[in-house]
């Protein structure tokens, strides 16, 4: 039997993230055409992953395990913060 909808767990792992983010997702309304039920999410299969709208303050991955660094000219910024004091 085919089903045309998939579980939050199912996307999630089609799309490479957590279910918990699938969910939050679904909650913000940013999954097109997806149905709330009782304590669950039904999502259309073949609806592609949404962008990640979340921000990250300017800040850029430095490696693989995720570490953030700032830019130069916030570095400046706050140097000159730090020597005005």
């Amino acid at each position: 039997m085919d089903f045309d909808w998939i579980t939050p767990q199912e996307a999630a792992e089609l799309w490479g993230i957590s279910d918990r983010r699938v969910q939050a997702l679904c909650a913000n309304g940013q999954v097109e055409g997806v149905i709330r039920l009782k304590r669950g999410w039904l999502i259309p299969k073949g609806t592609p992953k949404p962008p990640d709208n979340r921000k990250n303050n300017g800040r850029k991955p430095t490696n693989k395990n995720q570490e953030w660094h700032y830019g130069e000219e916030e570095t400046r910024t706050c140097l000159a913060r730090r020597n005005a004091n």
